[in-house]
């Protein structure tokens, strides 16, 4: 798991809104968000499938491509 290239898919799907902004609509801390974008930190798979649904993607697309 490159967890460099998870932390670029997540900037990417975030676009234009804050990391405050994903870290109050999925209720996770700002930290967490922040970790999880550095590539810092692997969301547990509850919070994968939150991610997942807020961005309208899949955890595979995701979590488990290599690109």
């Amino acid at each position: 798991m490159d967890t460099t290239a998870i932390g670029q898919r997540l900037i990417q799907l975030r676009g234009s809104r804050t990391q405050e902004q994903v870290a109050k609509d999925l209720g996770l801390s700002l930290s967490a968000v922040g970790m999880y974008e550095r590539g810092e930190r692997i969301p547990r798979d509850e919070v994968k499938i939150a991610i997942a649904k807020y961005y309208d993607t899949t955890v595979q697309s995701i979590f488990f491509t290599d690109e």
